[in-house]
């Protein structure tokens, strides 16, 4: 109603500009008693009256629509109205609306591609990552150990870029079921094993038994390299440790605390390192960071139903703690397999 006041206010106005020129003139002209302009007045105004009535009963939807933001592109079309105004505007915003249906499927089928296009190319170059290692895996001597650590590198590399392009599509590559925590901790920290002697940096692994959690492995696997590969390249000292505490908290849900001996995360930063591509004061100090990979922490215990915190003192290390809730992880798994 009030939208449809605000458009007919000038014609209200010149109406009555109109009305009180003509009453005017009528008077002036030495026309008849008073009774008779203000019976006449009320007469038009009536009419202008029944016009006003006419135009919102028949617009009424209309208005109503356009105060009333669209919930979904579904909802996106005109009111379906017989006067000419709202058809049009039903038609057009009709029209609108597949253009841009047929615009998102075209770029949506274009990302796909380019996701399949990156799978395929992160397999491809594996093969000779892995050719390259077994080659050198019997060699000794300084150069073929900095090939391996480098090819370490390419791998991570590699890993991090085909993650990445999966996370949009995480309902169709997960399997979630019960995992003994300890022996994931252990299965992970063995796998990069390589890294902790290059850093001369030692795990330390302290986890109450018979912990289960319900989670995917391979997923949070690559959370857990993500996390050990960030704990060695902030630990500049050596003979250091990295500390994995698996406990239960007070409200039955396992708790997994990854643990540093680094340079810590300045206070200012703190707030932001989930964010993606951010490396903060640190990333200006080791030229590897990318700023991705407590991101992808984030967005992948995100999608498991788990929840990631960060706590750090600059100078004294860094402790993220995942934590595994039975029944949001199931429920996230249940409601993905849904999708």
């Amino acid at each position: 109603m009030k939208l449809f006041l605000r458009e007919q206010t000038p014609l209200i106005i010149i109406y009555l500009a109109q009305l009180l020129i003509i009453s005017l003139v009528y008077r002036l002209d030495g026309g008849s008693a008073v009774e008779v302009t203000l019976y006449a007045a009320l007469l038009s105004t009536c009419l202008l009256l029944a016009y006003l009535a006419y135009r919102y009963l028949s617009n009424r939807t209309f208005y109503e629509r356009l105060q009333t933001p669209p919930g979904s592109l579904n909802e996106s079309g005109g009111p379906v109205q017989s006067s000419p105004l709202a058809d049009s505007l039903r038609k057009l915003l009709t029209r609108q609306f597949r253009l841009y249906q047929n615009d998102l499927h075209s770029y949506r089928h274009k990302l796909e591609e380019h996701i399949h296009f990156i799978n395929q190319w992160v397999h491809s170059m594996k093969t000779p990552l892995s050719v390259i290692h077994l080659i050198i895996q019997d060699k000794d001597g300084p150069p073929f150990t900095a090939i391996s650590d480098e090819l370490d590198r390419l791998k991570k590399g590699l890993d991090t870029v085909l993650y990445t392009a999966r996370l949009d599509t995480f309902e169709h590559d997960f399997y979630v079921e019960q995992l003994k925590l300890e022996e994931v901790v252990r299965s992970v920290t063995s796998e990069q094993k390589r890294l902790f002697i290059r850093k001369r940096v030692f795990p330390s692994i302290s986890i109450e038994s018979g912990l289960t959690i319900t989670s995917d492995e391979k997923w949070l696997g690559f959370v857990l390299t993500q996390l050990i590969t960030n704990a060695l390249r902030y630990t500049v000292e050596e003979g250091r440790f990295v500390h994995f505490h698996g406990y239960t908290a007070e409200q039955g849900q396992v708790v997994l605390e990854v643990r540093d001996e680094g340079v810590g995360i300045p206070p200012g930063d703190l707030p932001r390192v989930f964010d993606a591509y951010f490396t903060g004061v640190n990333g200006r100090t080791f030229q590897e960071s990318t700023g991705m990979g407590l991101y992808l922490v984030k967005q992948i215990c995100g999608k498991l139903g788990h929840k990631a915190e960060i706590s750090s003192e600059a100078g004294q290390g860094t402790a993220v703690r995942i934590i595994f809730s039975g029944s949001g992880a199931a429920g996230s798994a249940e409601s993905a397999a849904q999708q």
